[in-house]
């Protein structure tokens, strides 16, 4: 936060200064008081447990150098107090009103699945003709955007930032904070359809994310998605459609594998320029995210050809389809999350990845699906059918679903597979357990995925058998 001092907080979010030296500079937000970087201001969030109110002496023992309180009408103190009626409403206002200080634009992407990773790439295809700023791990909530918003440094030149939702309304105030010029929606799935009910309310609310966007900004929509499809920007904003369809303005065109990795030609309509593009990330629903980065780039005065060399240099993040190899073996570290669409696109990085052994899928519950959940797992398992898995490793109650629609499509595959068998199913209740058994069951040339909800801590599992492996040097 360049040049803001306590008065000009109090005045942005209408709050009271209780007690302390208004002309206090502030330079960063907390919202966690064990950690401070200097010249803090503490934000106490009440939460569905913890009122963070209690912590504000700890704050100031950790450096901070002012704090916002709405459980306080009086208080003598050298540290700035600002009185507010609501934390999380206060901070929200603050974000804003330094987004309206700034005049760098600002890419905001949201969708049910994929926004980290496409996050990430189109800061990498930006980078190759701008000082970018992105959103640092997965600070994208109501919460997280403000704060992401006051860490812009001044020499950035475009910012490229992740707004989330779980709930309705949220999308709304984090937009006005945003102010996005830019928008990108990756896909409508089913994440978060217990709070919203339906995938048509889920795109009523992401659609928000135009809530703060000025005249002539650009919403990038999904083409290859059954609902962005036919989704128009507000109006005086101009949409931009990328896919595979006919009808997309980015289009991926010849379509295929290099060493495992997705290539495709991507054709911008509007000039007619064609760029053959190599990602080093797997899975062909890359190509998506890769095309978004592209549309982005282009549109915002970067050759495409510049964009794309960018994108090869992308490998991936922690949790997402990571690839580690130890003793002969191949893991795919998909942990981080999981949903119906992401849990078939790893399974589907596995069936594509070249082993000279066997494939697992290690698979765990996904949560927050509403009333249908256990018939989403059992999709997974009819996909799980028709692809060439030899083994199928399921974690938690939800998960056994799988199983179980796995069974189901086996018997509508049965005609079709020649009499080979289908694969091997283990279930458990017990993370250890699954360990501990996977741990005796690989050998040299396999390949491992491991894909579940965080909650499930399958990220954990994978990481144990990669340090398991790295200190047994296990081939038998």
């Amino acid at each position: 936060m360049e040049n803001t001092r306590v008065k000009d907080i109090v005045e942005a979010v209408g709050g009271t200064l209780l007690c302390g030296d208004p002309e206090t500079p502030i330079a960063h937000i907390s919202i966690d008081s064990r950690t401070m970087k200097g010249q803090d201001l503490f934000v106490p969030i009440i939460g569905e447990k913890v009122d963070a109110h209690r912590f504000i002496g700890q704050a100031f023992e950790q450096g901070a150098a002012a704090a916002f309180t709405s459980r306080h009408d009086r208080m003598e103190s050298d540290r700035p107090w600002i009185q507010v009626e609501d934390t999380r409403a206060a901070l929200q206002a603050l974000g804003a009103w330094y987004r309206g200080r700034m005049k760098l634009p600002l890419v905001g992407i949201t969708g049910s699945v994929g926004k980290t990773t496409t996050r990430e790439m189109i800061a990498a295809a930006l980078g190759a003709g701008f000082s970018v700023y992105k959103t640092p791990g997965n600070s994208n909530s109501q919460v997280g955007v403000p704060i992401t918003i006051t860490e812009i440094p001044p020499d950035a030149q475009i910012g490229v930032i992740e707004l989330g939702m779980s709930e309705p309304g949220e999308m709304t105030r984090i937009a006005k904070v945003a102010q996005v010029d830019q928008a990108v929606m990756t896909n409508i799935g089913v994440a978060h359809i217990e709070q919203l009910g339906s995938r048509e309310n889920i795109l009523a609310e992401k659609l928000h994310i135009q809530d703060g966007m000025k005249e002539g900004g650009i919403l990038y929509v999904n083409g290859d998605d059954d609902l962005l499809k036919n989704v128009k920007a507000r109006p005086g904003c101009r949409t931009i459609i990328y896919g595979t369809g006919p009808g997309c303005d980015y289009r991926g065109e010849e379509i295929g594998l290099s060493g495992g990795f997705p290539v495709f030609t991507a054709v911008c309509r509007q000039t007619g320029e064609r760029v053959r593009v190599r990602l080093h990330v797997y899975g062909n629903h890359m190509i998506l995210n890769a095309l978004a980065a592209l549309a982005v780039a282009a549109e915002n005065g970067i050759p495409m050809e510049k964009a794309a060399k960018a994108l090869e240099a992308f490998n991936g993040l922690k949790g997402r389809q990571q690839i580690h190899h130890a003793g002969g073996i191949t893991i795919i570290d998909d942990s981080y999350n999981a949903s119906p669409v992401s849990m078939k696109a790893g399974i589907q990085v596995l069936c594509d990845m070249e082993v000279s052994g066997r494939r697992a899928a290690v698979l765990a519950d996904m949560k927050e699906l509403g009333p249908e959940t256990r018939e989403y797992h059992r999709q997974v398992g009819h996909f799980l059918a028709e692809h060439p898995v030899d083994l199928v490793v399921l974690l938690g109650d939800l998960a056994a679903e799988i199983g179980r629609g796995l069974s189901e499509g086996e018997a509508k595959e049965e005609q079709s597979r020649n009499g080979k068998n289908g694969p091997e199913i283990r279930h458990f209740s017990e993370k250890a357990e699954l360990e501990e058994w996977l741990f005796s069951w690989i050998r040299e040339g396999d390949c491992v995925l491991f894909k579940g909800s965080n909650s499930m801590g399958l990220g954990a599992a994978a990481a144990d058998l990669l340090a398991r492996l790295q200190q047994s040097g296990k081939k038998a």
